[in-house]
């Protein structure tokens, strides 16, 4: 059986979107005949922990784990956060008027963490693994970002070592919807540019999320890139069904930032809620994951913040629940220069759990794209209310009826299984050993 290293800052107990592709490809990559080796940080920063996803890792799997040292404690303290507070990326406060404080801790995270707050592993594990490697072969690399300084680490080994290597993100790098909120001086810019032009140059395979995310890319440095889109794990859902909810509820799955607040939709709700007495009282809304400031200041501007009940983390397991349980379940494109790449992998087992979808975003996105093929909702574009109003009433007219609209149960979407993907992620690892080979 051929090996891989698989270096990923994300690692059970960690919770949150992050961890779910590498941990189901290690679950599956077995089955097609490669032995998968994680490196992961001993004591990371992570969003939320989730000790149900342990359940995932396959027996006798080899670990390796490293300390690492971030600046998330010295931030926190700087800036007057308490100790067990989650960061946002880059360092960006969810505050319309972010305090001086938090400014120059966002210039400081921007000008002198390149690529991220992560950078003070790169070297430390460079020489771990390089004498790791040098007693224990492996025949692939696999790095996986954000965050990027675990490409970094990848590239110091392929030049020590000459392994294959295959890189994968998750997000794009220097066109993150929040790369110029960072206050990057000119020549924090070009640094981050130069370091992101190396790993496409340098890695022996590049895998992307989304189609629109491999043309940007390529637009960066012409290549080929691989497109392995995140998906759905069958075996999470179980055998037993279970009870939709009782009320109209709309759940949305993940966090829920500033250019994901849908300010159309709760001015919608508003209108359909002093339209339909009925309405207003089997209306309920999910929301299972952080929530922006904004977002919180939206929804009760338009008082839907009576309707409303959120929670900040939930086990994968009990989320899983939710969302087959859920009347209606809300996928909301960041409203961002980059919104067509965007595809995050909840919806994918939005997908699994045979409930309608109700999409906000570009039509002609990858997202979009999916959800129409699929036949598993309705896409409507970011400014368009009477849209929202008219589909949102469809939906709940099959409430009432207690009718499950068939034209929404998913089509031809194995190819999304977690098990299948894990395949095509096999084969792409194989085509880059054989060409190491010749």
């Amino acid at each position: 059986m051929k090996k891989v290293l698989i270096i990923t800052y994300y690692w059970p107990p960690s919770g949150g979107a992050g961890v779910q592709r590498w941990l189901k490809f290690v679950k599956y990559l077995r089955e097609y005949e490669w032995e998968p080796v994680v490196y992961t940080p001993e004591n990371p920063e992570v969003p939320a922990f989730d000790i149900s996803l342990e359940k995932d890792i396959p027996e006798n799997l080899t670990v390796l784990k490293t300390k690492i040292r971030e600046p998330y404690s010295a931030y926190k303290r700087f800036v007057g956060r308490k100790k067990d507070d989650k960061i946002k990326a880059g360092f960006l406060s969810e505050k319309k008027n972010p305090s001086l404080l938090e400014k120059i801790s966002v210039w400081i995270r921007g000008n002198l963490f390149i690529p991220d707050a992560r950078k003070f592993w790169i070297k430390p594990s460079i020489k771990y693994l390089n004498d790791y490697l040098k007693n224990n072969h492996v025949d692939v690399l696999v790095s996986t970002g954000p965050p990027h300084s675990m490409h970094l680490i990848a590239l110091g080994l392929k030049k020590k070592l000459d392994i294959p290597w295959l890189a994968d993100f998750r997000d794009p790098w220097t066109n993150i919807d929040f790369y110029h909120d960072l206050m990057l001086s000119k020549n924090a810019d070009k640094k981050h540019r130069k370091l992101e032009h190396e790993v496409l140059s340098v890695a022996d395979s590049i895998t992307v999320i989304s189609p629109s995310m491999a043309n940007d890319f390529n637009r960066l440095y012409q290549r080929n890139y691989s497109v392995i889109t995140n998906g759905f794990d069958k075996s999470d859902t179980g055998q037993n069904e279970l009870e939709l909810d009782m009320k109209f509820s709309i759940s949305h799955i993940g966090s829920m930032v500033k250019t994901r607040n849908p300010e159309i939709l709760w001015q919608a709700l508003h209108e359909i809620i002093i339209e339909n007495r009925d309405f207003k009282k089997d209306l309920e809304i999910k929301l299972i994951g952080q929530v922006d400031y904004s977002v919180d200041q939206s929804m009760n501007k338009f008082k839907i913040d009576q309707f409303v009940r959120k929670t900040d983390y939930l086990p994968h397991d009990e989320v899983v629940k939710i969302q087959r349980k859920s009347q209606l379940l809300l996928l909301l494109i960041n409203d961002t220069p980059n919104s067509k790449m965007v595809l995050t992998g909840k919806l994918f087992e939005y997908l699994n759990s045979g409930r309608p979808i109700l999409c906000i975003g570009p039509k002609d996105g990858d997202a979009a794209r999916i959800i129409k093929e699929s036949k598993t909702g309705i896409v409507v574009d970011f400014n368009e209310k009477a849209k929202i109003k008219s589909e949102i009433l469809t939906f709940y007219k099959n409430f009432l009826s207690n009718k499950f609209d068939k034209k929404y149960k998913a089509k031809n979407i194995n190819k999304y299984s977690r098990k299948e993907l894990t395949g095509d992620l096999a084969s792409l690892l194989n085509e880059i050993t054989l060409n190491k080979k010749s």
